[in-house]
């Protein structure tokens, strides 16, 4: 599943990055790398999404948390 389709209040590993190479380079650079466990915070209507890798909150687009492919942790 991506990013965008997760639930709110859920934990999430982060299987890939499929985004072009500029993109998937800064959110590596940001702690966003396959096997990081993220908390998605909210969506909000427009399709942005709140989450936190680390401690730290980030938001991003739909169109990159599509691009985000992740899967529920245990």
């Amino acid at each position: 599943m991506t990013l965008s389709e997760g639930v709110p209040g859920t934990v999430y590993k982060v299987l890939d990055v499929q985004e072009e190479a500029s993109i998937e380079r800064r959110l590596a650079a940001l702690g966003l790398i396959s096997g990081t466990n993220i908390t998605l915070l909210n969506k909000k209507k427009k399709g942005a999404v709140i989450f936190s890798v680390r401690g730290t909150r980030f938001a991003i687009g739909k169109v990159i948390a599509d691009g985000i492919l992740v899967e529920v942790t245990n």
